[in-house]
């Protein structure tokens, strides 16, 4: 019987499907638009009904991409999102916000409406805290469900069950209320290397609910990723699905770390096995995730970690960042007056803007020698505050040089411009991690990075890492179908499966030179702007 196993992604925009051979070969891959509300305050919504239904959608759309039977599916596994799922004691959607939807059940991993919350709960100086760079940040959960208590009273108190979107979706498919280490102990500070919830913590902030009623709408029972979750697909799910009642079901990753999953392993170009300790794992989204582990917990400051098992069983991981990639990328180019010309043209030409600019761009000069025409042109690319390394959540965005110039050509080098700021931001990342013992000369990049030629030259160019690009088109959908090889029985264990199912298909390196003196040059103007954000706001703190 062919044995094949599914990943399930879901994004900030999308929900996506991809069905894989037990190698780790793609056969098909399918993607659906979800729904997100923005409103003041920081307000960043979805609704866990539609997101379901785009996995449904997903799923069986993939599945009949790929020609598969139900019958030869052994294993599913989920990523996504580190957001958060307030539902009902009958799992019923419950409104996280002031617009009183139901529907809208989910606060976005990008929302900041806890800002006030973050803030307090840093200043108290937590033992756990040093499992999370020192800081906690909006992005993550004890700040959100503060909040919730604190304006959302009756929906704090009629929730039943509070998930991390990826057990959200094991639930929905098992019936299991059991959580992944992953997301727990990267978002909801459980220290997994002591196997427990820190009372004290949750005492002192403000949520003494968790630990009074044992912790039973957060998480009792805490599995390592890919351990298989209760009977596998109930037959409901199985049903909407389009698959077969008792498949195999893994506990789940957050997306970023199946991107970790499935491209840190594996072989390299040279067919040799390739060590996970060695490389950094890059995964470019709306935000960035830059990953690595270690075999002893390292402490970065204002890099997330160190978290005991959040991959690999008994291994380490950090865990650094920017808030804003894909998505900052998009908010600048949307700020140049040619953009709406230069949208309408790409979409007639059949391709987003973003890869209708590349395309210009490297039809004129070398992907090094792009970045020399920024050389007037600075940015700041924090639109959403800094994750890491500077953990600083009310960071701004900056742009310097601009001038009256409207043309495409512009466009073009704003473009440029935030790219090689995302590459410094990583530099900054990567930096912090070597101060502290945490050396590589390797990034693996999955997500935009890894598609696009330009995207990875300039990182590896700003860095002054080598750039590994993985074989599989999608390397996310591949570590959460590696979740499933593993729940099915397929392999043994994580390291098992990301050894015969990840493979690197080619390597970029930095140009050195000219370029690597220009990127010097232009990091310390970087470095710069980012002072002058930070003293502006001292300056007007007061009003």
């Amino acid at each position: 019987m062919t044995q094949l196993v599914i990943g399930v992604d879901i994004g900030t925009g999308s929900a996506r499907a991809g069905v894989f051979d037990v190698t780790g070969r793609l056969l098909s891959a399918a993607k659906e638009p979800i729904a997100i509300w923005h409103a003041p305050g920081g307000i960043v919504e979805q609704s866990s009904t539609d997101i379901w239904r785009a996995v449904i959608k997903t799923v069986r759309e993939a599945m009949a991409l790929a020609g598969a039977r139900a019958e030869d599916v052994v294993g599913l596994g989920f990523d996504a999102t580190c957001s958060l799922v307030v539902l009902d004691r009958e799992a019923r959607p419950l409104a996280v916000g002031p617009s009183e939807d139901a529907n809208r059940d989910i606060i976005v991993w990008m929302d900041h409406r806890a800002l006030a919350e973050t803030a307090e709960i840093n200043a108290g100086g937590h033992e756990v805290l040093r499992y999370v760079g020192g800081k906690v940040s909006p992005e993550m959960q004890t700040p959100k469900l503060l909040w919730l208590k604190r304006h959302r009273p009756d929906t704090f108190a009629r929730a039943g069950h509070f998930f991390d979107l990826s057990d959200f979706l094991t639930f929905k498919s098992t019936g299991s209320l059991d959580r992944s280490i992953c997301t727990v102990v990267c978002k909801w500070t459980y220290l997994a290397h002591e196997a427990r919830w820190d009372d004290a913590y949750f005492n002192a902030i403000g949520l003494k609910e968790f630990p009074a009623e044992g912790y039973r709408r957060i998480g009792t029972t805490i599995r390592p990723p890919a351990v298989p979750l209760g009977a596998g697909l109930t037959p409901e799910a199985a049903a909407e699905l389009g698959l077969v009642a008792g498949t195999a079901v893994a506990a789940s990753l957050i997306d970023a770390h199946a991107g970790a999953v499935g491209t840190l392993g594996g072989t390299g170009v040279d067919g040799a096995p390739v060590d996970p300790l060695a490389r950094i794992a890059y995964i470019f989204g709306t935000s960035t995730c830059i990953m690595s582990e270690t075999r002893s917990p390292t402490f970065v400051p204002g890099v997330w970690g160190p978290y005991f098992s959040a991959l690999r069983d008994g291994v380490w991981l950090n865990e650094g960042g920017q808030s804003a990639a894909g998505a900052a990328l998009d908010q600048l180019v949307k700020l140049h007056p040619a953009h709406a010309a230069a949208s309408d043209e790409a979409a007639r030409d059949g391709l987003g803007l973003l890869d209708a600019l590349e395309r210009r761009i490297l039809a004129r000069v070398g992907a090094s020698e792009a970045a020399l025409e920024t050389a007037r042109l600075h940015v700041l690319p924090d639109f959403l505050g800094n994750r890491s390394p500077h953990a600083d959540p009310h960071a701004k965005a900056i742009v310097a040089g601009l001038d009256l110039d409207s043309s495409v050509e512009s466009l073009e080098r704003l473009y440029l411009a935030g790219l090689c700021a995302l590459g410094y931001g990583t530099r900054e990342v990567t930096e912090a991690l070597a101060a502290e013992g945490v050396l590589t000369t390797t990034l693996v990049v999955s997500g935009g990075a890894a598609k696009s030629a330009l995207v990875r030259q300039i990182l590896a160019d700003t860095t002054g890492l080598t750039v590994a690009i993985p074989q599989t088109a999608e390397p996310v959908l591949l570590g959460s179908a590696m979740l499933g090889a593993v729940a099915a029985g397929v392999y043994p264990d994580v390291p098992a499966a990301m050894a015969a199912m990840a493979k690197d298909a080619a390597t970029v390196s930095p140009a050195g030179g000219r370029i690597a003196a220009f990127h010097d040059a232009k990091r310390a103007a970087f470095a710069r702007l980012r002072a002058v954000d930070r003293d502006v706001r001292i300056d007007m703190a007061g009003f």
